[in-house]
């Protein structure tokens, strides 16, 4: 058991965390952001010892990417969530029964939570900031290609919990061997909750193996519906930033979805998308519409497998759809219920589509890359969830507490 002294060491440690102030905690988040930028060399060059293992052409290269501009928008994230109010200690109901009983029902932490996750070393930071201002513990279970970058970025954070005298077990980073994720899904008594954050198939195993309880954070299959009443600039701008502004995120375009009736405004819809050299797979209607104005080696004709897959590049499906419902039929059977878009001025449409798609979020006329905790106005996030029990979409402070009930009384007894 390569684990069970770390998770010995957080289980403890976490009884630390009950009587902190939201001041100490907001101070020592505060100096963490400061010490990521004071220290950005030192975290590159551990980040580029991991890149140097991982081709470029890996969808999950610019995942495990850092650099300056990343590491100063990591820091700012976490002055936004210091800004936030504290979700501890929450009144959620009160009222008092006609035995004079004052019940209450408080927020508190989830406690320990575990956290499985890949080539993302931004994740490191998100968990432990959304976890110590939440105040719960935390385990990481970070892969091998992201090793060097994890390591750098928990030195930094435990240094800073022991510049302010707190104790630097409340957080964990396990070894990156396999043993220490079967490990971390039977640390019962241990860990409270396990979140894992990355592919389907990591998903999937955390899923079915994990005797810890699971918040499930799904691959983002996503859709945008370009509807018979969609505005062609707003189409141009939305669909552009959907699918390139960064591919290799989870709220990336995946499928365009278009109404027949406008497959004349198809070339248009996507011809900036060559500028990225976004590679198209289009049904037949859809290849037909575009094949004299797309460039030919980046389009192709649409198989089985160019529906559902969640690309992670600069690689799209289009779907040619005869009405509304058509376009509903096909995200029922496809979508992994993270986020889905429509494209309308037909605000019957807009309404029915928020009503029928089952989804964590739901846009009209703007871009899927919006289904982010910062940009909700969260701070950041743990993971968007795709489920439906506990928490759903972006989770950030106030999903990483439960409650109880607090019962005051006067000398009652029951009869």
């Amino acid at each position: 058991m390569i684990c069970t002294e770390q998770l010995h060491k957080v289980k403890e440690a976490s009884r630390s965390m009950y009587l902190l102030s939201s001041e100490a905690i907001n101070n020592l988040l505060k100096d963490l952001a400061k010490s990521l930028r004071d220290n950005t060399e030192q975290i590159l060059n551990a980040n580029l010892q991991d890149l140097k293992q991982m081709s470029e052409q890996d969808p999950k290269y610019d995942r495990l990417l850092l650099n300056n501009e990343r590491i100063k928008g990591i820091a700012d994230d976490i002055e936004n969530t210091i800004q936030l109010a504290s979700p501890l200690g929450k009144v959620l109901s009160e009222k008092k029964l006609e035995n004079g009983l004052l019940i209450k029902k408080v927020s508190v932490p989830l406690g320990t939570i575990g956290v499985i996750y890949e080539a993302r070393p931004n994740v490191t930071i998100d968990v432990f900031v959304l976890c110590f201002k939440s105040g719960n513990a935390c385990v990481l279970k970070g892969g091998s290609d992201a090793e060097n970058s994890n390591k750098a970025l928990v030195a930094l954070i435990k240094k800073t919990l022991i510049d302010h005298q707190l104790n630097p077990e409340i957080i964990q980073l396990l070894p990156v061997a396999r043993e220490a994720a079967t490990e971390l899904m039977n640390a019962i008594g241990f860990v409270d909750v396990l979140i894992p954050r990355g592919s389907q198939n990591l998903i999937n195993s955390v899923r079915q193996n994990s005797k810890v309880p699971v918040i499930e954070t799904g691959a983002g299959i996503v859709h945008t519906y370009f509807d018979k009443d969609g505005d062609l600039e707003k189409g141009k701008q939305i669909v552009f930033n959907a699918k390139t502004r960064r591919v290799s995120v989870c709220n990336a375009l995946d499928c365009l979805l278009i109404h027949k009736s406008r497959l004349a405004d198809l070339s248009a819809l996507v011809c900036q998308l060559q500028e990225k050299e976004v590679e198209l797979f289009a049904d037949q209607e859809a290849f037909s519409a575009i094949e004299n104005t797309y460039p030919k080696n980046l389009l192709k004709k649409a198989n089985d497998k160019s529906f559902g897959t969640e690309f992670l590049s600069h690689k799209m499906s289009i779907k040619t759809v005869s009405n509304f419902q058509e376009a509903i039929d096909h995200i029922y059977e496809y979508s992994s219920k993270h986020s889905e878009a429509i494209i309308s001025e037909n605000t019957t449409a807009i309404s029915d589509f928020y009503s029928v798609v089952d989804a964590a979020a739901i846009y009209s006329n703007t871009s899927t890359a919006f289904t982010d905790g910062a940009q909700f106005g969260l701070g950041a996030e743990i993971g968007i969830s795709t489920q439906k029990l506990h928490a759903r979409g972006p989770m950030a402070l106030e999903e990483l507490c439960s409650y109880k009930w607090l019962i005051t009384g006067e000398g009652q007894i029951r009869p």
